[in-house]
């Protein structure tokens, strides 16, 4: 029942979202830098200051608990395979924001 058209237009369809989504990020920047360099021109910037530790700390809990879902996810439904990696992935680089955030943390007190 599946026909030739179908099946093109569902292999398309995550190759426009891509592009579609690549194109709103790149409008954003070039937007976003015209009018820093405008505001700089006329004097009115002030940059603002990133903030390492709240962004770490609250990134890593988040891709920590979602990598952590997708391994408790794909153990129930296909056991230990290589879909567990789907979850893994995010579960190490959420831990490692979270160890970055410590270790940055302790070097602050001390």
């Amino acid at each position: 029942m599946n026909s030739t058209a179908a099946q093109i237009i569902v292999s398309i369809i995550p190759i426009v979202g891509i592009v579609m989504g690549s194109l709103i990020i790149f409008f954003y920047l070039l937007w976003n830098y015209k009018l820093k360099v405008e505001m700089i021109k006329k004097g009115i910037y002030n940059k603002t200051n990133f903030d390492i530790d709240t962004f770490s700390l609250l990134s890593g809990l988040l891709i920590f608990f979602v990598g952590l879902m997708l391994v408790l996810f794909f153990l129930i439904k296909d056991g230990f395979s290589y879909g567990v990696l789907s979850g893994l992935i995010p579960s190490a680089v959420g831990l490692s924001l979270l160890l970055f955030f410590i270790i940055r943390h302790k070097t602050k007190k001390s």
